[in-house]
């Protein structure tokens, strides 16, 4: 495909905007490893015990997690190879969307990116809405007049904290990143020590119900493209790092991480509750595995990480949101304004634009519940397409032997050649009803990349440019038909 060698060139790609030239550099590793973590580690983990549990026996879950982390592993190495071998390639997975097909494919992977993120905000805020429920009423599920007054509250509040600095909202993040591990440690530690054997191999390959073994782990890759959302966070924001070495290394490090923390929470939890037990837990299950180990205060316990741990998750997303649609903005991808930054060098309209998405979503909650919980579906189908074309453009670096010193020489292609079959893996995991949904939500951002070309005096699309358009409006199309014809159902 003649756009994989074309677009690579600094005449037709410049590989750092004006914009983003100008971005301060003060993001250490510390901040970017808090970033990643914090970006990951959200709601998901809090309900992981009931989520896993529902689908598959505890043998099953075992394996799911292998197979997640070989595949989120080569996504986490993906990323530190690019990189090391693309350091001028700001805000990754547009970037490399960019490179690897032009404006208008590096467009929709940050648009892309962009939606999902602000509507996995929604879900945050609503999830802490939900669990300030188990002591406040009036809160209900997190999607009641007063719970969404009180998260309008909180999205205004942290609107105002990042418009005051970048730095001081990362820092900020790096606090609240370890009080949210700090009870799951805890949850580990006592599950740990109430752990038996015996209610854990009960049901090792689940029962009849649940299916083959095949079935099961594939149920298990489900929820795993949900929890692992976020691991990209260094690399969103690389034009900010103190050293540019330092957006791979915090990839691997927040991997490791959250990979450690999540299996042990999945797993500790079968030895506490044998699967038809988990599987019938309500969320955040994590809730009720620690209250029968220990008692009601493990259940408390809970409830205040999940309420510290989305606020974290929230702010974390808030801060990767407006800025991947700062770089685009820089590079003429996006419409000139976005790329404004204040006094502080935050991406002020970037960020404007994102809550006020955020804020109409919340009032979204008031009126269709169904509606809302789709949408979070999405935000997971968004964000895979992003997923993949990083995938591809390491696959395509590791074939053409590009910027190879220093790197994962003799097995940077085997790495990603895994982490593109494991993104295809989630797509396919995802199903096609969300994927063709997604259109819905892709297909009108081209009016915005429309208006960032007008404001250029460039042609709209290139010639598959406009095949790829044609496309995406052909299946926005469809699937509004279908849906106001009931076959199809967010």
């Amino acid at each position: 495909m003649s756009t994989l060698t074309s677009q690579a060139t600094p005449k037709a790609l410049p590989e750092k905007s004006a914009a983003v030239a100008a971005a301060p550099a003060r993001l250490s590793l510390g901040l970017l490893t808090a970033l990643v973590v914090g970006s990951i580690i959200g709601s998901g983990i809090f309900g992981l015990p009931q989520n896993m549990a529902a689908g598959a026996g505890a043998g099953a879950v075992l394996i799911g997690w292998l197979i997640t982390g070989a595949g989120m592993l080569s996504l986490a190495l993906l990323y530190q190879m690019i990189a090391l071998r693309k350091p001028a390639l700001n805000n990754g997975v547009y970037a490399y969307a960019r490179a690897i097909a032009g404006d208008y494919v590096g467009f929709n992977s940050a648009w892309g990116y962009w939606v999902s993120a602000w509507l996995g905000n929604v879900g945050y805020l609503v999830a802490a809405f939900g669990a300030l429920g188990y002591f406040f009423p009036a809160f209900g599920e997190g999607n009641t007049t007063a719970a969404v007054i009180g998260a309008s509250v909180v999205l205004w509040v942290v609107h105002g904290l990042v418009l005051k600095g970048i730095k001081g909202a990362a820092v900020l993040n790096a606090v609240v990143t370890v009080a949210k591990v700090l009870p799951l440690l805890l949850f580990i530690v006592l599950v740990a020590l109430a752990f038996q054997v015996d209610v854990f191999t009960l049901s090792l390959w689940g029962d009849a119900k649940l299916g083959s073994v095949l079935d099961q782990v594939k149920s298990t890759m489900l929820v795993t493209v949900w929890v692992f959302i976020g691991i990209e966070g260094a690399s969103v924001y690389s034009a900010r790092a103190r050293n540019r070495a330092d957006v791979g290394k915090a990839t691997i490090a927040g991997f490791l991480i959250t990979l450690a923390l999540l299996m042990a929470v999945s797993l500790l939890s079968l030895g506490i509750l044998s699967q038809p037990d988990l599987a019938g837990l309500k969320n955040p299950s994590m809730a009720g595995v620690l209250e029968k180990a220990v008692g009601t205060w493990g259940a408390v316990l809970i409830y205040i990480g999940v309420i510290v741990s989305v606020g974290g998750g929230f702010l974390a997303w808030t801060l990767l949101a407006a800025e991947s649609l700062f770089t685009p903005a820089g590079d003429g991808v996006m419409p000139k304004a976005l790329a404004k930054q204040n006094g502080q060098g935050v991406p002020a309209n970037a960020m404007w634009l994102t809550s006020g998405m955020v804020q109409l979503f919340l009032l979204v909650t008031l009126f269709s519940k169904a509606s809302y919980l789709a949408l979070i579906s999405l935000s997971t189908a968004m964000i895979l397409l992003p997923y993949l074309f990083s995938a591809v453009y390491g696959l395509v670096l590791a074939l053409r032997r590009e910027g190879e010193a220093g790197t994962l020489r003799g097995i940077d292609l085997p790495i990603t050649g895994l982490a593109t079959v494991y993104c295809v893996w989630l797509l396919y995991a995802a199903g096609p009803k969300y994927l063709l949904l997604s259109a819905l939500l892709y297909a009108p951002g081209a009016l915005v990349f429309m208006l960032a070309k007008r404001e250029q005096g460039r042609p709209l699309f290139r010639s598959f440019e406009w095949a790829l358009f044609a496309a995406l409006v052909a299946l926005a199309l469809l699937s509004g038909y279908w849906l106001s014809a009931g076959k199809l159902a967010l």
